[in-house]
C-alpha cells in the first residue's frame, strides 16, 4: 500500500487535488474561451461566398515507372469575382457532393444525408460553412450550425462540411488569406 501512496502522491503533483472540487475550477471548464474547437471565442474573418462549380476527377501521369496515373478528385469552388479554390477529396465524399449537386437522394442515406437528418430532427440547421485556414497544404473549415437562439461552429474537414453545406443549400465562404494563397497554383 505504500506505492500506491507514492502514486497518489506522484499523481497530486502532476494534476493537483482530482476531482476538481473548487467552483473557479468548474468556471474555467465551462469557460466561453476554452480550447475545445466548439467553445472557442469566433474571430472575425474578412470572408468571400463561394459556390460550388463541380466536383472533379482527373487523372495525371505518374513519375513512378510501376503505376501508369494517379487518379485524384476535387471540388472546385468559384467566388464572385473568379477566383478558383480546388479542395482535393476522397473518392466517397466527392460522390456525396456530386449526388447533392444532381439533387439525387439515394435508396439508403449516405454519411452526410445522415447527418441532415440529425441535425433536422435536433431542431437545427447549417447556417454557413466557412473554410477558414490552410497549414502546411490542409485546409480547415468550420459547419455553422443554429438551433433557435444558439449558435455553435463545429470543426469539420472542409470537403464533410461542403456535402452537408449543399444537403441544406447553405452558404459556403471562404476566408480571403485563404483564397489569397491559393491563386496562381
Amino acid at each position: 500500500m505504500v506505492g500506491d501512496r507514492h502514486l497518489d502522491n506522484d499523481f497530486k503533483d502532476l494534476f493537483g487535488e482530482w476531482p476538481a472540487d473548487s467552483e473557479n475550477e468548474l468556471a474555467r471548464l465551462n469557460d466561453d474561451s476554452s480550447p475545445e474547437p466548439e467553445n472557442r471565442v469566433r474571430r472575425a474573418l474578412n470572408v468571400k461566398e463561394c459556390k460550388v462549380v463541380n466536383v472533379y476527377e482527373a487523372s495525371y501521369e505518374s513519375t513512378d515507372p510501376e503505376v501508369d496515373t494517379i487518379k485524384t478528385t476535387f471540388v472546385l469552388l468559384r467566388d464572385s469575382i473568379g477566383r478558383e479554390l480546388r479542395i482535393f477529396v476522397l473518392p466517397d465524399v466527392a460522390y456525396a457532393m456530386h449526388t447533392a449537386l444532381a439533387d439525387h437522394a439515394p435508396d439508403r442515406p449516405f454519411t452526410h444525408d445522415l447527418m441532415k437528418s440529425i441535425i433536422n430532427r435536433l431542431g437545427a440547421d447549417v447556417d454557413r460553412v466557412t473554410i477558414d485556414d490552410l497549414w502546411q497544404d490542409t485546409f480547415y473549415a468550420r459547419i455553422t450550425l443554429s438551433q433557435g437562439d444558439t449558435v455553435i461552429d463545429i470543426d469539420s474537414r472542409p470537403s464533410d462540411a461542403i456535402a452537408l453545406a449543399l444537403r441544406f443549400n447553405a452558404p459556403i465562404y471562404v476566408a480571403e488569406p485563404v483564397l489569397e494563397s491559393t491563386q496562381g497554383e
